[in-house]
């Protein structure tokens, strides 16, 4: 049985962001996530259709079980902690968080959103992806009009 394909959608100017794609890419040993700047066209696309503004730049978004009939939309910290939960193995344990309540995850990972531009600065443009993980990356693997 393959495994499911989630999308994690991340703001591809910033650095907090990419630094969590990075690591993501690490530790995805079963291969299950793809990835698309929200800036993107998959990332305009899914948003529109999901009926997000602006302000889901704020915030990263999984669709989990991509293009299935099961496939549904996190964001904030279920997002987080599910895009690292797939990984398996070890990382499986990141679940435990989802015990403390979704108001107060939510919370603090607004706070960081809040100042991650200042501390981690932000780029001019989404970033290239190395050649290794390239078709990782949807916007990357779009065929072009």
């Amino acid at each position: 049985m393959t495994p499911k394909t989630h999308l994690v959608l991340y703001d591809g100017v910033c650095g907090l962001c990419d630094h969590f794609v990075q690591f993501l890419l690490r530790i995805d040993r079963k291969d299950t996530l793809r990835f698309a700047a929200l800036q993107g066209p998959i990332g305009t696309e899914i948003l529109t259709r999901h009926g997000r503004e602006a302000d889901a730049l704020s915030t990263v978004l999984v669709i989990s079980d991509y293009e299935e009939a099961t496939s549904r939309l996190l964001d904030r910290s279920d997002a987080a902690l599910f895009a690292i939960a797939s990984a398996g193995g070890i990382y499986r344990a990141i679940g435990v968080f989802r015990i403390v309540p979704r108001i107060l995850r939510d919370a603090i990972y607004r706070m960081i959103a809040r100042w991650r531009y200042r501390v981690f600065g932000q780029f001019d443009s989404c970033p290239i992806p190395k050649p290794e993980t390239r078709a990782k990356f949807l916007d990357f693997n779009r065929p072009r009009p």
